[in-house]
């Protein structure tokens, strides 16, 4: 336990650009699988704001491995789609999850994610991401809210740290079909949010599930139909993630 806090120290202390959430990105949950292996996929599709406006996809693929009882580690590569560029590798993530509290031992589960990404383009120097998750339940239904901080190091261009956030309720309806919402928010500047044409809030309705595969082994799927809230976001945004676990 000493070592992981150690590492979380020390990943938050790299001091935390726009970095506005893609597409392909997803709401991270505290809880940690032991001894887990996955093999995960991600895909998102942004509709255009404006007419002429650029119509982004992306997408990563990831191996994770739940290392402890505390502690999931995951690599992934990303692609992404543009109009002007086509289809092309963006970048490379290495995400930690930490899960600082034990399931239901207290009303709040707490847990902490870093994400150290090195985009393709290496002027946009080292993407940072950390913050807290936190998860609870009122009987069938289940709630997250994450607030994460982004900064970019080495990058030809200064940029503050950004603030944004994800958020989810889910009910448990049964394991293999559940539903619910979701939504993904960029502010702006951690300690000054932008306007509404600077910002990127989407929300919309999700679906959840896990299917079991025998031998322990198992697909987990959510899907979520987002709407832009702010002028600054993709009027619609579709999302998947599947994950084959074993």
């Amino acid at each position: 336990m000493k070592r992981i806090a150690a590492l979380v120290a020390a990943t938050a202390a790299l001091c935390l650009q726009n970095a506005h959430a893609g597409p392909s990105d997803y709401v991270t949950e505290p809880k940690v699988e032991y001894g887990e292996k996955e093999i995960d996929f991600k895909f998102g599709h942004a509709g255009r704001r404006a007419p002429g406006d650029d119509l982004p996809a992306a997408a990563s693929l990831g191996f994770g491995y739940g290392a402890t009882q505390r502690w999931f580690t995951e690599f992934y590569l990303k692609w992404e789609r543009t109009d002007d560029e086509g289809t092309h590798y963006d970048a490379v993530e290495w995400e930690n999850k930490f899960q600082l509290t034990e399931t239901g031992e207290y009303p709040v589960d707490i847990g902490f994610v870093t994400e150290i990404e090195r985009p393709k383009d290496h002027s946009e120097g080292w993407e940072v991401k950390v913050g807290p998750l936190f998860q609870t339940e009122f009987g069938k239904l289940q709630a997250n809210v994450n607030l994460l901080f982004t900064h970019n190091y080495h990058a030809e261009t200064a940029n503050p740290t950004q603030f944004g956030y994800q958020v989810q309720l889910k009910y448990r309806w049964k394991p293999e079909f559940e539903f619910g919402l979701q939504g993904f928010g960029d502010m702006g500047d951690w300690d000054h949010w932008g306007d509404s044409s600077q910002q990127s809030q989407r929300f919309g309705p999700a679906v959840f599930g896990k299917i079991g595969v025998g031998n322990h082994k198992a697909v987990r799927y959510n899907a979520a139909w987002l709407f832009g809230t702010s002028d600054g976001a993709p009027k619609q945004t579709f999302r998947l993630q599947t994950e084959y676990e074993f």
